[in-house]
């Protein structure tokens, strides 16, 4: 488990593990929202609980594509 320089692969899986699960969570929360599970969210307003959800889907896709196109800043290179 570790690279060339000495460093564990570890807190880079880990990192890819968790935004995996996020957007798996994204993409779910979205559509329980747009499918009204959570009706005393939006009550009387109703175009809030599809904006909500669909951009709530929108952020998952993306963090989606940022992920599996590998964009996502390297927060361990930083500092």
């Amino acid at each position: 488990m570790e690279t060339e320089k000495g460093e564990s692969k570890m807190p880079r899986i880990m990192r890819m593990v968790f935004g995996i699960i996020m957007i798996i969570f994204y993409l779910v929360l979205g559509v329980i929202i747009l499918c009204g599970m959570f009706p005393q969210l939006s009550g009387s307003f109703e175009w809030l609980r599809w904006v909500g959800g669909v951009v709530i889907i929108l952020y998952g896709l993306w963090r989606a594509y940022r992920q599996f196109k590998g964009i996502d800043p390297d927060v361990t290179t930083r500092y």
